[in-house]
């Protein structure tokens, strides 16, 4: 999506949502990470600050998704073995949950465990291929639908809509998204997370998350890593059973339409996905 969007073109796009400014502690880690010999030391104090943000943090890396050696007593400790750009991401995506948690969602009761589950299932299969970006990997899964909040809060009936969405064989969600309103929940995603210094891999799928299709048949040079990532992230979806817990649907009508791309871009057979489904739940992911 262009960058060079000016305000007025932005408000259209917007339709009246306010982004969230970034969380301080963001701000504070990107901060910190540009400096031209980032301390890793001032990043462990800065999320030591937030209680239950390093409480979140350590409870992820000491998770079956990260399966690491032995298990990690302090922040200091998960900066040192993950790296600061790692503990970075995962932060990125930790982040949002307390920042856009309010009464507006409790109408969708399972929202952020849904969101939850997906990121920590995109972990896993991140680590279950060998690919290597396993914590942006969580970061997406956490923030790819980050746009429903927003519209919530922005656009009464927006529920409805976005259950009729998913329920439809066709799948046209953000086509329905954008007849209602003007507008849809990956385009306000990808503002909020471009706004929020979200790796720019992760911002690319936020904003074409609902039209896979069209990335795995308009795909460019260099553009793999992106695909892989969107792969990922439709998989985990499907295990996570979003259709259900979101869209209130009785099957993954998105999934039978777009699912073999993804596998056939990471060049797995059904028999290797049912393998990888079966490791997830049994690391207890996608039991929701």
């Amino acid at each position: 999506m262009s960058s060079t969007l000016n305000e007025d073109q932005l408000k259209r796009i917007l339709q009246g949502i306010s982004i969230p400014p970034q969380p301080q502690i963001m701000v504070d880690l990107h901060m910190e990470q540009a400096m031209p010999d980032p301390d890793m030391d001032r990043i462990s104090n800065i999320i030591s600050q937030d209680v239950s943000l390093s409480e979140a943090v350590l409870k992820l890396v000491n998770s079956a998704a990260f399966n690491l050696p032995k298990k990690i007593a302090s922040v200091q400790q998960a900066v040192m073995l993950l790296g600061t750009n790692s503990v970075t991401n995962i932060v990125n995506g930790l982040a949002v949950k307390s920042e856009l948690s309010d009464d507006t969602i409790q109408s969708l009761h399972s929202f952020w465990d849904t969101a939850t589950d997906v990121a920590a299932i995109c972990s896993s299969l991140a680590g279950q291929l060998g690919f290597k970006y396993q914590d942006e990997c969580y970061a997406l899964g956490l923030f790819h639908n980050v746009g429903i909040p927003l519209m919530l809060k922005r656009f009464p009936g927006y529920k409805e809509v976005l259950q009729k969405g998913y329920q439809n064989v066709d799948f046209n969600l953000t086509d329905i998204e954008n007849q209602n309103f003007k507008t849809n929940h990956s385009v306000v995603g990808y503002y909020l997370a471009k706004s929020w210094g979200l790796p720019k891999s992760c911002c690319a799928v936020i904003a074409k998350h609902h039209r896979i299709e069209y990335l795995f048949t308009h795909r460019v040079a260099g553009d793999s890593i992106n695909l892989t990532f969107a792969a990922i992230l439709k998989m985990a979806e499907h295990i996570a059973g979003t259709y259900k817990h979101i869209g209130g649907a009785q099957k993954d009508y998105e999934w039978e339409k777009i699912g073999h791309y993804a596998l056939d871009h990471l060049d797995l057979t059904e028999y290797d996905f049912d393998g990888m489904v079966e490791v997830c739940h049994e690391q207890g992911y996608g039991l929701i």
